[in-house]
């Protein structure tokens, strides 16, 4: 059912943790299927230098959390921004059409630690003038 990447990420997951003083955390839900993702980062010179996650769901959930935040770690934040559920799940060798809303969840995750980061970092500009 499930691809040897997505075991892979699975029994040995990537980046998984929490990050004190994070520069933004992004936090999803599904209610159908009761899974859960926090994704964490810290930003330097507009990068992704750290990325951890903690994610409550099923082996897909699991597998694209780690594999996102293999795919954010390092990159510009535009770069990660553009990481799509399409993209985490091709990384896996592909989802089964019913865990497919993993992938988006990670991607979506993702995409609202950016946002709280960069909203931090807007109301806090205005201490710098």
């Amino acid at each position: 059912m499930y691809s040897e990447k997505v075991m892979e990420h699975f029994t040995n997951p990537r980046n998984v943790g929490e990050i004190d003083n994070a520069d933004g955390i992004g936090e999803v839900g599904n209610p159908v299927c009761g899974d859960m993702m926090s994704f964490y980062i810290k930003v330097k010179d507009g990068r992704i230098e750290d990325i951890k996650y903690k994610t409550f769901g099923c082996v897909a959930a699991i597998a694209v959390s780690s594999t996102v935040s293999e795919l954010a770690k390092g990159r510009t934040l535009d770069e990660a921004k553009a990481i799509t559920k399409k993209a985490a799940a091709e990384a896996l060798d592909g989802l089964p059409k019913e865990k497919m809303h993993c992938s988006n969840l990670g991607a979506k995750a993702l995409s609202k630690a950016i946002e709280n980061y960069e909203e931090r970092r807007s109301s806090n500009s205005h201490l710098d003038a």
